[in-house]
């Protein structure tokens, strides 16, 4: 059985002329526009694009973002069911990284 897949491109929802991805703000923006939260549960895999000329996508972006699917599948989980595509320059391992981290603090936090 194939692997349902879908891929959700960041210049779809990009500010035109824009180089990179910053505030909460606009990363629930772009999680609202891509409605990423609803199409989770529904594919097996999940990526996402980020367009070849961004030079930057800021923690607190991806953080707004990405909080509810890390919240719900947990890092590994998360990790697993989506990967990014990016033939630029930028490399978002660490932007990420410290974006899961701050989630998954927060959450620790309050619990």
């Amino acid at each position: 059985m194939a692997l349902k897949t879908i891929n959700i491109d960041l210049q779809e929802h990009r500010t035109i002329g824009s180089k990179v991805f910053t505030t909460r703000p606009r990363g629930l923006q772009v999680r609202n526009n891509s409605h990423i939260d609803s199409l989770e549960p529904h594919y097996d895999k999940i990526t996402i694009t980020i367009p070849e000329d961004i030079s930057s996508i800021n923690p607190s972006f991806l953080e707004e973002f990405l909080e509810n699917i890390v919240l719900k599948l947990g890092e590994e989980g998360f990790r697993s069911k989506f990967s990014f595509i990016n033939n630029g320059r930028y490399k978002i391992d660490v932007d990420l990284e410290e974006a899961i981290d701050r989630i998954l603090r927060e959450e620790n936090a309050l619990a």
